[in-house]
């Protein structure tokens, strides 16, 4: 759906820095808008419709809050190895945990993206593999004291020293890993009428 006749204003429905640094780096204005709330998912869902769903849970919070000329953007990230889902670490155990089970392996980073209006929504989900290489306990032990990634799903952040000194293979978005997979949300974006 196109808008033409009056201007169109996007909305962030995240508080990531991330997201928001990815979006505007893109060029687009956009206004941040949140609200907590429940992220549980069905433990039994497969693992690639997690991320997904969990933008439309996003979206279906702020939805009420929309005027008749607002796009609202949610997202959501997982990493997933062997099928399994790795969130946001708790502490620096967990993190130590998950660096482990994620060296010297290939793993998945699925995000999820809802853009929605008034009267439309379209969801989709873009997929990156990561390879990592070994990380020895030592370098998991600077990368965590130094980089505290606590905030971020795998517990690691692409654009740190993890990133660049320990990751082997990429292949997808590069910004879908970030959070964001800014080539396809240009274009999805584009077709609500929201333009740079």
């Amino acid at each position: 759906m196109h808008y033409k006749s009056d201007p169109v204003t996007l909305i962030l429905g995240s508080k990531s820095p991330r997201r928001s640094q990815l979006l505007r780096e893109a060029g687009f204005e956009f206004e941040i808008r949140v609200q907590d709330g429940d992220e549980a998912f069905d433990p039994d869902m497969p693992p690639l419709d997690v991320a997904v769903y969990l933008a439309k849970t996003k979206a279906a919070a702020l939805r009420h809050t929309l005027s008749e000329n607002e796009v609202l953007l949610t997202a959501d990230s997982v990493v997933i190895l062997d099928g399994i889902i790795y969130n946001k670490p708790a502490d620096y155990d967990e993190g130590i945990a998950m660096l482990s089970s994620l060296s010297g392996r290939t793993h998945t980073v699925a995000t999820g993206v809802c853009v929605t209006t008034l009267k439309e929504e379209k969801a989709f989900t873009v997929i990156t593999e990561v390879t990592f290489d070994i990380i020895t306990a030592d370098e998991m032990d600077y990368y965590l004291r130094h980089f505290h990634p606590y905030d971020k799903a795998g517990a690691y952040g692409i654009q740190e020293w993890i990133g660049w000194c320990k990751i082997s293979r990429l292949h997808g978005s590069y910004s879908n890993v970030m959070g964001l997979p800014v080539r396809e949300v240009y274009m999805a974006l584009r077709d609500f009428g929201i333009t740079i």
